[in-house]
């Protein structure tokens, strides 16, 4: 049985793709830009919001100038909208409940910047105890890297063959196999089933309740 689950975020735990739509498009009306439908944005989301804000921005106007002066809108607005439309995906309280009742232990690792990961996580899980809640922070390699890895098996103390990482995109299959962890894609996310296999994916289940056959 594994002891460790780390689980991505956004398009895994929660689905937060309408407010970051939201809260994106908001940003680059205030900076003069065009919007986009919610649906573009799951396939701009998933290397945090630097690389968010480039691939939402025309081709032309991606510069850091640009970057960061969405970013500077963004980020106040997020904050007071990240809980509008965002909720968790059918089955994972009930997952979550189950791999706690076991004793394995949770945690959560995110390209989402780490005050968001850590307040989302409070308010819609706050009823289960993570091992450690890590997202996007300064000087810290985003995923694929597998640094966020490395240091939940460090607090953990849990080795690499006893953890699973379960992700919804083709970065989490890549971090996944850069850490040298089994990995369990996920299809009711942002991404195809076709990126999660194209990535490596150990495993890929449609519903949340198929992720506890590969920890027993």
């Amino acid at each position: 049985m594994k002891k460790l689950v780390i689980f991505d975020l956004d398009g895994t735990l929660l689905d937060t793709v309408t407010d970051l739509a939201y809260s994106t498009n908001y940003a680059l009306e205030q900076c003069g830009f065009p919007i986009h439908p919610v649906s573009d944005y799951k396939l701009f989301v998933g290397n945090g919001i630097n690389k968010l804000f480039e691939r939402a921005l025309p081709a032309e106007a991606r510069t850091e100038e640009h970057i960061q002066k969405v970013r500077s809108y963004f980020i106040p607005y997020y904050n007071d909208h990240n809980m509008d439309a965002t909720a968790p995906y059918p089955g994972i309280t009930s997952l979550l409940e189950a791999l706690q009742k076991k004793s394995i232990l949770l945690a959560v690792a995110s390209n989402k910047y780490q005050a968001a990961t850590e307040r989302l996580v409070k308010h819609y899980f706050a009823g289960f105890t993570f091992t450690e809640v890590l997202g996007q922070r300064e000087g810290i390699a985003v995923k694929p890297d597998p640094s966020i890895v490395y240091e939940i098996l460090h607090t953990a103390v849990v080795a690499k063959e006893d953890t699973l990482y379960v992700g919804d995109s083709g970065v989490d299959m890549q971090t996944a196999g850069n850490a040298g962890v089994t990995s369990v894609g996920v299809t009711w996310g942002f991404r195809p089933r076709k990126e999660l296999e194209k990535n490596g994916a150990s495993f890929i289940v449609d519903s949340a309740e198929e992720v506890l056959r590969f920890v027993n």
